[in-house]
């Protein structure tokens, strides 16, 4: 059982307009099923806040001036209600001012 890390980008985009970005490093082993990441990621989605440690300091972000979060790269093992499988992005989030 050998474990190893991915690299993931997450995104904040945040009901002001701003949005800001970091690095998450995700560890998983081989014994690791697709159905405990999808859990392990709903379970993190009903968190209020999410604290990001990073080498300098701790960012606790409010996920209620969140509107949207990305991940980077896709977490393909997603299945279920809510989930919209070979989705296609037509046009990218814009913002009238």
């Amino acid at each position: 059982m050998q474990d190893r890390a991915e690299l993931l980008q997450v995104t904040f985009y945040y009901l002001n307009g701003q949005n800001e970005s970091f690095t998450v490093p995700r560890e998983s082993d081989e014994d690791e099923t697709s159905q405990d990441i999808q859990m392990e990621f709903r379970h993190l989605l009903q968190k209020e806040w999410w604290v990001m440690q990073l080498e300098d300091q701790t960012v606790m972000v409010n996920m209620a001036n969140v509107a949207k979060v990305e991940v980077r790269p896709s977490l393909v093992q997603q299945r279920g209600e809510g989930i919209f499988l070979n989705a296609e992005r037509i046009t990218a989030l814009n913002r009238g001012r």
